[in-house]
């Protein structure tokens, strides 16, 4: 029950499954949740038994409930990245509540639900890795996007709240936002970046554990810094200070 273990969610293809199979490749045991069996079986074929599927619907926190349980069985949960998603590519006068609400479920839901129940299991120690992927989305939606742009926009926030609520009591739990870019995938565009290269810089940021990535927000290989104020700003040339944004690379 010593046992480490890495939780991907939307591991079934994709970036999930990208991520799932670099950090088996890193000497990790991975549990992948997702919806189908054969697409899991499939992302775990080259990662020589490191790799455990989990059958749920993040959308439903019964199930992801029931998925933690399972992966109890493997070990204790020290590393969560949220990267189930939906994009449904909806004109929002085909739009109802119903179905954005169902975007909502998955993309937002999911991430509060997985993050209840590995939290649940961190703080027993204090310590712990969760992963947000994130997307611009929420800043420039594209048309079509309106669920999905909402979603990923709220799921940002939550970041943020989570740090808040944690940071103080819980400094060991790190949390951290990471935007992988336009990816060559069914979610993303035919002429963007392969999966397996947003992966590695994805699971390099994964297994970083450093108190000072909390709250830190990540696009590709590269940290975005927070804006400063005037008044920041003025404070820092004063000081002669410099604020680098660190890099994966």
């Amino acid at each position: 029950m010593n046992h480490d273990i890495a939780v991907v969610t939307g591991a079934g293809g994709g970036l999930g499954r990208a991520l799932a199979r670099d950090l088996c490749g890193q000497g990790l045991t991975v549990a992948g949740i997702g919806r189908n069996a054969a697409a899991l079986a499939e992302t775990g074929a080259p990662c020589e038994g490191r790799f455990h599927p989990v059958i749920a619907d993040v959308a439903d926190p019964t199930e992801v409930a029931r998925a933690f349980a399972a992966i109890d069985a493997l070990g204790r949960v020290t590393l969560l990245v949220n990267n189930a998603a939906i994009y449904p590519r909806r004109d929002i006068l085909d739009e109802t509540p119903d179905s954005f609400g169902a975007t909502m479920a998955t993309n937002l839901g999911g991430v509060v639900a997985a993050t209840h129940e590995a939290l649940g299991r961190m703080v027993e120690t204090g310590q712990g890795r969760i992963l947000n992927v994130a997307s611009m989305a929420d800043i420039a939606p594209l048309p079509g996007s309106a669920a999905y742009s909402v979603s990923k926009g709220a799921a940002r926030i939550y970041t943020r709240a989570l740090v808040a609520d944690l940071q103080d009591r819980f400094p060991g739990i790190v949390i951290s936002d990471w935007l992988p870019g336009m990816l060559a995938t069914r979610m993303g565009v035919s002429e963007g970046l392969a999966p397996e290269i947003a992966a590695r810089w994805g699971a390099r940021l994964a297994t970083w554990h450093d108190p000072s990535l909390n709250g830190t927000v990540w696009e590709m290989n590269r940290e975005l810094l927070a804006p400063r104020g005037l008044k920041g700003r003025i404070k820092d040339r004063l000081l002669g200070r410099r604020r680098i944004a660190r890099t994966l690379d």
